[in-house]
């Protein structure tokens, strides 16, 4: 596809997705933590579509790699593209992205990141385990469906609100690590309870990332019906975006994404 019109216009550059764990890449979340370090899990996916803008593909931080690097990987370390990355975005901002947009658009495979604050101020993780066996990424393909639902609108803000108790920021870091288990066993129950415990966690330290007055969709409704119907869901970032499913069987309206496991 690479060198068909459309794969000329998306680029070579990677997408990402995250799953369970999603915001202790911050640090204002990761310090109130009270068994460091806490995980989450990004998977880096093919770019055979293109995603959503505003809907927690990264697509933003795609952008700027697509930039700085003209549209391909440079042939360097992971770990220094991320953080060249992370620099590059990040320059004058007052609320940073967290680094795991930019180490999923670089590390293949999928990956778990464990975040302790009291590592480099939590900004970078401080242990990367990555997953590169062909056979789990091949099962991971079939078990995750990608509902469309609706970008973040303008004038949204999740960080409106902040319960950041540390009870459940232990939980929210514990389920990026129920995740990367279930995801080496292969075991999609335990997957979806994961992505369960993680919108949970959501909903209580940052119930803005679900519920706010500029959201267009009642998102809550949404991702209870799945998760009662298949074996978990959440959302692939605040404020919607996708609805990631996880079922062995085939769900309605739901699109597959390729992951790309290290060569």
């Amino acid at each position: 596809m690479k060198n068909s019109p459309v794969g000329k216009l998306l680029g070579s550059i990677p997408n990402r997705l995250q799953l369970a764990g999603g915001w202790i890449d911050q640090p204002f979340v990761s310090q109130h933590n009270p068994k460091p370090p806490g995980a989450m899990v990004v998977v880096q996916i093919e770019p055979d579509f293109r995603p959503m803008d505003r809907s927690g593909i990264a697509s933003g931080t795609r952008a700027v790699a697509m930039k700085i690097w003209k549209g391909k990987l440079p042939n360097r370390p992971p770990e220094i593209l991320a953080r060249e990355l992370y620099d590059v975005e990040n320059k004058g901002k007052s609320e940073p992205s967290g680094s795991q947009d930019m180490i999923g658009l670089v590390y293949p495979g999928v990956n778990r990141l464990d975040y302790d604050f009291n590592f480099n101020g939590g900004i970078f993780p401080s242990h990367i385990e990555s997953c590169n066996k062909i056979k789990v990424a091949r099962w991971l393909e079939k078990v995750l469906h990608l509902i469309p639902v609706e970008p973040r609108p303008d004038g949204y803000n999740p960080l409106g609100v902040k319960n950041l108790n540390p009870k459940w920021v232990a939980k929210l870091g514990q389920s990026g690590n129920d995740c990367f288990n279930a995801i080496v066993k292969m075991d999609a129950k335990a997957l979806g309870a994961s992505l369960n415990l993680n919108m949970k966690c959501w909903g209580k330290l940052l119930p803005h990332v679900v519920r706010h007055p500029a959201l267009r969709v009642d998102l809550m409704p949404i991702l209870q019906a799945y998760q009662k119907q298949y074996l978990g869901a959440m959302y692939s970032g605040c404020g919607g975006g996708y609805l990631i499913v996880v079922s062995n069987e085939p769900v309605p309206g739901a699109f597959k994404v390729k992951v790309r496991i290290a060569k």
